[in-house]
């Protein structure tokens, strides 16, 4: 059997036979340093979950490709300033509430003179950071991806111009170029931010001392995961939403309010459909917070010692040398593309966090696949309905597909299944029964519409749903399959389902599936699916004669 290697490197060698195609060959590692001019077949310009990842599966095609990246390390946001890190902070800070609080004594782990050593779990987390962008630098070498290091600039429609720190310049002429900047933090009006005392998410992730009293500017996911972490470590968070509700936008709003719910427990603190005015930093040091009702009302001053404005992200497109090759923003400073992520101009691509679409890693992981392997000829197919969104909080919140009033809005005909984790059986013996699962189903046809879990592990079990999803099973279909009794909610491939599992005649009486057959949330149920739909994968449908 051959290996993946070689079933892409095959590809690009009868690359000749397929429409849209790129004359890519498999090429030796050659070292660029001594010219001034590099030619390419894809050059990426970005390095993060989207740029990277393009980046190796062009090389693996056989295309002789360059990643342009401006900073010193690979991995972009995500893993520098972003996803890695922050997960490891809520994580280790997660473990150190449940031992200096009451939780594990109440499970008959006394300890007792706890305490922070801020500076060593920082290290941990930058650790984890360094080898894992080390691990980019390796997979470039070992896939022969040429990375360049400089400010990549778009200074033709074939060529792209890098600028390094000292001003050396490096012009990459390459038949296609591939835009991965992703995104910057939005900046509030008003509030300079100087990742001091008045941080962005970039400095929230790297505070030399827990502050007394943190206000976070947004209640979105970014808000509600650093103000978990911090609350975990001792300060006093309150949060500042525009918004009436926590977790941003795309979340259902019951499975909000019960999350808002089980924070408020934990001890933050929310100021919901409140704008913030202004900030002032006082002589003391102290920030006072100028915010108000957002339908109008009393002025509040609320004080802090760090404010952390997370408000969102926006495409990071500046200096990209767009303007060079006609191509103009949309309203929202996103790049136009077509489903196949073309722009106006043809040889050029764009994907990610500059495009339409959520602002998620993996979501710009599989744009980039499948954008460089539609160079190559193959079919460009992605569902952004079967999308996976995750809060990495505890217990987490994750979904996949249409909320319950999306469903009504769109007229769409839905029943709904919903299910607490204090009735699951393996929640009550790890005493970790905070949490729901919500399904809705299509009231006709049973086909899965939406899933959204709040409990421990949510971002594991959402994978199974969406799965599902993607391959239009119906709310029978997985209750049917088997899953295993009693598993940690923690593996992927052993997920348990948050409710217990249902007989289908034991349901007959309430109408037809009117229970949450789909919470059974386990890898194995792909056994059932595979007749449901042909696999879309390019990989396999070019590979079919290899």
């Amino acid at each position: 059997m051959q290996s993946w290697n070689q079933v892409y490197r095959t590809l690009a060698t009868r690359s000749h036979q397929l429409p849209n195609r790129l004359q890519g060959a498999t090429v030796s590692v050659r070292t660029y340093s001594d010219k001034a001019q590099i030619d390419a077949d894809v050059t990426v310009v970005g390095s993060g979950p989207g740029g990277y990842v393009a980046a190796i599966k062009a090389a693996q095609l056989g295309f002789k490709t360059v990643c342009v990246e401006k900073n010193p390390t690979l991995g972009g946001t995500c893993l520098n300033v972003g996803c890695i890190p922050s997960k490891a902070l809520l994580n280790n800070s997660y473990l150190y509430h449940q031992a200096n609080g009451k939780d594990f004594e109440s499970r008959g782990i006394e300890i007792s003179g706890i305490t922070l050593n801020l500076e060593k779990m920082m290290s941990q987390k930058s650790g984890a950071v360094k080898a894992l962008t080390g691990g980019i630098a390796h997979l470039f070498k070992q896939n022969k991806v040429t990375h360049v290091n400089g400010y990549g600039k778009i200074t033709g429609k074939n060529q792209v111009t890098a600028t390094a720190e000292d001003g050396s310049m490096q012009v990459i002429n390459s038949k296609n170029i591939l835009i991965a900047t992703g995104s910057e933090v939005t900046p509030f009006p008003g509030i300079e931010v100087d990742e001091d005392t008045v941080v962005s998410s970039t400095g929230a992730l790297d505070l030399k001392k827990v502050p007394e009293h943190l206000i976070v500017i947004g209640a979105g996911v970014i808000g509600v995961e650093l103000g978990s972490v911090w609350q975990r470590l001792g300060s006093k968070v309150t949060a500042v939403e525009f918004l009436g509700h926590v977790g941003g936008l795309g979340i259902d709003m019951e499975i909000a309010k019960n999350f808002q719910r089980i924070l408020q427990k934990q001890g933050i603190k929310f100021k919901l459909g409140t704008k913030v005015m202004g900030a002032t930093k006082r002589p003391d040091g102290q920030i006072d917070v100028a915010v108000e009702a957002a339908a109008g009302g009393k002025n509040e001053t609320l004080t802090c010692d760090v404010l952390l404005v997370c408000i969102g992200r926006r495409p990071f497109t500046r200096n990209l040398g767009l303007d060079t090759v006609g191509l103009e923003l949309d309203n929202r400073g996103r790049i136009p593309v077509n489903n196949r992520f073309q722009t106006k101009v043809p040889s050029i691509y764009a994907i990610g966090d500059v495009i339409a679409g959520p602002m998620l890693a993996h979501k710009a992981e599989d744009e980039g696949i499948i954008c460089v392997e539609g160079m190559a000829g193959g079919a460009v197919h992605i569902d952004y309905n079967c999308v996976p969104s995750v809060v990495y909080t505890h217990p987490e919140v994750a979904w996949v597909g249409k909320t319950e009033e999306q469903l009504k809005e769109e007229g769409i005909p839905y029943k709904v299944g919903k299910f607490p984790f204090a009735a699951n059986s393996r929640a009550k013996t790890n005493a970790d029964t905070d949490g729901l699962v919500k399904i809705l189903g299509h009231k006709e046809t049973d086909r899965i519409l939406g899933a959204h879990i709040l409990g421990s592990g949510a971002g594991e079990i959402i994978n199974e749903a969406a799965l599902a999803m993607e391959y239009g099973a119906s709310c029978e279909d997985v209750a049917r399959v088997c899953h295993a009794h009693p598993v940690s909610y923690t593996l992927l491939k052993h997920n348990e389902t948050p409710f217990q599992k249902v007989v289908v005649k034991a349901q007959a009486a309430t109408g037809l599936y009117e229970w949450l057959c789909t919470v059974c949330v386990c890898v194995q149920f792909c056994l059932i699916l595979i007749s449901a739909n042909k696999i879309n994968a390019v990989m396999i449908q070019n590979s079919r004669d290899v």
